[in-house]
């Protein structure tokens, strides 16, 4: 496999990147139990926006440092970069990911196989774990696309667990969790009070999903009695191209701080 130079990678180059499919079986979306940080869910997604439609096994990617924080919109000129990456790459390595393929089981699968840097280069060689084969490759039904840009914006890790859940619900508009079972996907049982719950976890991702992304999320909550029970959200695709750009305002002035910002969207007429 060739390797391109990443440093000098342009930002046209780094916009198709961000703009690649993050594709994930049904199962892996709303049946999976998995606590990662927010960072080590962009290294993720970012591994799994390079798997192309054709791709019938996993090989090891290789990609360096600044290319995956140019991407990201992380200060690549930080020293403590390459100590951050090896970091997670390491906690990712070291966790594991529950999937509840059938009624009364559930299986342990790892994220990821073997990975390795170059100090001197910046280089990353890793690998995806072959047990996650058939939840990202050669998918036909059953599954959620979305792209990468989506989810770089956001500052809650909780944001791009629920973004997914959404997306793959998009088609009908709407769906409904019991409060307790929402906080055991987004492993949240920590909030036991449901106004804490609600204003750490729901509040703030809704918010940066309605920036950020390509849906609008509003939501309505279900009380038992005196408790609250569920929770019903709705599900509204952002169709109108000007709301689009507005998104994508927003993502790039995360992204690109110090640059012009591409979709101002006081020059789009409506």
């Amino acid at each position: 496999m060739r390797v391109k130079d990443s440093q000098n990678i342009s930002r046209f180059e780094v916009s198709e990147m961000r703009s690649y499919k993050v594709v994930k079986h049904n199962d892996l979306v709303q049946k999976a139990r998995f606590q990662l940080s927010l960072q080590e869910q962009k290294t993720i997604l970012f591994m799994i926006s390079k798997l192309k439609p054709e791709t019938i096994d996993f090989e090891h990617q290789n990609f360096s440092i600044i290319e995956f924080c140019k991407v990201c919109g992380i200060d690549y000129d930080n020293g403590k970069n390459y100590k951050n990456v090896k970091d997670t790459i390491k906690s990712l390595a070291d966790k594991s990911i529950w999937l509840k393929l059938d009624k009364d089981s559930e299986t342990l699968i790892r994220w990821i196989n073997k990975a390795t840097i170059n100090k001197k280069s910046g280089f990353i060689k890793i690998k995806l774990d072959d047990d996650m084969k058939p939840f990202l490759l050669q998918l036909q039904q059953n599954f959620t696309s979305y792209e990468l840009l989506y989810t770089l914006a956001m500052r809650s890790q909780y944001s791009v667990r629920l973004y997914e859940l959404f997306k793959s619900h998009e088609w009908r508009g709407r769906c409904k969790f019991d409060i307790d079972e929402l906080k055991k996907v987004l492993f949240a049982e920590n909030y036991k009070r449901f106004p804490d719950f609600k204003r750490y976890v729901l509040d703030i991702a809704i918010r940066e999903i309605n920036d950020f992304t390509d849906i609008a999320i509003d939501y309505d909550i279900i009380k038992v009695g005196r408790r609250y029970g569920g929770i019903e959200f709705n599900i509204r695709t952002k169709k109108n191209i000007k709301e689009r750009m507005t998104a994508w305002g927003k993502i790039d002035e995360i992204l690109n701080p110090q640059q012009v910002n591409l979709f101002n969207v006081r020059e789009v007429k409506s």
